[in-house]
C-alpha cells in the first residue's frame, strides 16, 4: 500500500523544488507568508511550554516540528470555511485567525479561550479523540444543505483512526458526498503506543478506499505540498467533488503533553535527528536562500516582532479578571439539577462565601 500511497513531496529536505508542476507558483509573498505563519506557531509553541514550567498556565500540548501541517493547510482554507481542531492544532487555529490572548486564556483554563474572534468558524479544541470528524461531517454537510460552498477540515492523530467516530464520519460523509477535508497528523505515536502497534495497515491514507473517497498521503514536514495538495482537496470538495482523506506524515519533537516523559517510549535521538534533517522551517530557509529572497536581518526583525506580539498576548491573558467560581458550575445545564447546586453551595461554603 506504501507504493500505492506515496508521500508526495514538492520541497525535498534540501530545499529544493522536486516537483516542476508548481514552481510557477511559489512567488515570494506566498513563500514570505508560509515562513512568517509557521515561526509565529513555533515561538508560539516555545513560549507555551515556557509559560506551564512557569507556573503561569496549566498543562499545555506542544506541536513543534508539525508547523508545516498544520501551517499549510490552514492557509488553504478561506472566510467562511469551518475548523474543526483537536488540542494539539493551535498553530492551524491562530493562523486561520484566532486570537494569541484566547488560545492562552484556553490553556489557562478559561473558557473564554474556546471563544475565536467574531465571524470566524472555529470549533472548540477536541479533547475526546476523533469526536470532532461528526462535528465537521455535520457543519458541512448543513453548509451543504444550505446551498453554500463552504467546506470544513477537521485535524486529528493517527490514533484517532482507531476510534468509531473516525470510520462513522468517513462513512457519512461518503455516502451524502459532504465538503470535509479530513486531515490527519500521522506523528507516529497515539502518545506512547507506535503506528505499528495500532493498526496492521502501512499508511493512514489508504482507509479512504473503504469508503470510495480519495485518499492521498504527504510529506508532513513539506509546507509546499500540504498547502497546495490541501487547495485541491478543498477546491474539490467545494465544487461538489465530495470528501477526501489526507495523511500528512510528520514528527512532533517534544512530548504528548507538558505531563508526559517521551524518553519512557519513544528513542528521543531520532528527534535530534530530525531536527537535522527533516525541519519544516529550515528546509524553507534553505529553499529561500537558494532562490534570492532571505536575508537574515529581514527573519532577525520578523522574529523580533513576533516575540513582541506574543508578549503583548501574555499580559493581556494575564490581566484578565480572575474567573467567577460560578462559571464551574452554570454552563453544564440549562437549569442545574439540584447534585449541582448542592456542590455550588458546598464549595462556596468551603470558600467562606
Amino acid at each position: 500500500m506504501e507504493t500505492q500511497f506515496p508521500k508526495k513531496q514538492i520541497l525535498n529536505e534540501d530545499g529544493v523544488v522536486v516537483d516542476d508542476a508548481y514552481k510557477s507558483m511559489l512567488d515570494e509573498s506566498l513563500v514570505k507568508t508560509l515562513y512568517t505563519k509557521m515561526l509565529r506557531a513555533r515561538l508560539f509553541d516555545r513560549k507555551g511550554v515556557n509559560l506551564q514550567r512557569q507556573g503561569r498556565i496549566g498543562t499545555y500540548v506542544p506541536f513543534e516540528g508539525q508547523e508545516a501541517a498544520q501551517i499549510g493547510s490552514s492557509m488553504a482554507m478561506e472566510e467562511g470555511d469551518w475548523m474543526f481542531p483537536t488540542y494539539r492544532d493551535h498553530g492551524a487555529t491562530l493562523t486561520f485567525g484566532h486570537s494569541l490572548k484566547n488560545v492562552l486564556l484556553y490553556w489557562k483554563g478559561r473558557q473564554e479561550g474556546c471563544i475565536p474572534p467574531e465571524g470566524i468558524k472555529i470549533f472548540p479544541p477536541a479533547v475526546p479523540i476523533a469526536s470532532q470528524l461528526l462535528h465537521a461531517t455535520g457543519a458541512a454537510w448543513a453548509e451543504k444543505m444550505k446551498g453554500t460552498d463552504r467546506a470544513s477540515i477537521v485535524y486529528f492523530g493517527d490514533g484517532a483512526t482507531s476510534e468509531g467516530d473516525f470510520h462513522e464520519g468517513l462513512n457519512f460523509a461518503s455516502v451524502f458526498n459532504i465538503p470535509v477535508v479530513f486531515f490527519n497528523q500521522n506523528n507516529g505515536f497515539a502518545i506512547s503506543v507506535p503506528v505499528e502497534k495500532q493498526m496492521k495497515s502501512k499508511t493512514i491514507a489508504q482507509k479512504a478506499v473503504g469508503y470510495d473517497i480519495e485518499g492521498i498521503r504527504l510529506d508532513g514536514n513539506d509546507v509546499f505540498a500540504v498547502y497546495f495538495h490541501t487547495k485541491t482537496a478543498v477546491e474539490k470538495a467545494r465544487a461538489g467533488g465530495g470528501p477526501t482523506l489526507i495523511e500528512a506524515v510528520t514528527w512532533r519533537y517534544g512530548a504528548h503533553t507538558t505531563a508526559d516523559d517521551p524518553s519512557k517510549y519513544r528513542d528521543q535521538n531520532e528527534s535530534s535527528i530530525r531536527r537535522e534533517t527533516t525541519d519544516p522551517l529550515a528546509r524553507l530557509e534553505k529553499f529561500m536562500q537558494q532562490e534570492g529572497i532571505w536575508e537574515p536581518s529581514w527573519q532577525k526583525e520578523l522574529e523580533q516582532d513576533i516575540t513582541l506580539e506574543i508578549e503583548a498576548a501574555v499580559n493581556e491573558m494575564e490581566n484578565e479578571q480572575p474567573p467567577h467560581l460560578n462559571d464551574m458550575f452554570d454552563h453544564v445545564f440549562a437549569e442545574n439539577p439540584w447534585p449541582i447546586e448542592d456542590q455550588k453551595e458546598a464549595y462556596a461554603h468551603v470558600r467562606g462565601e
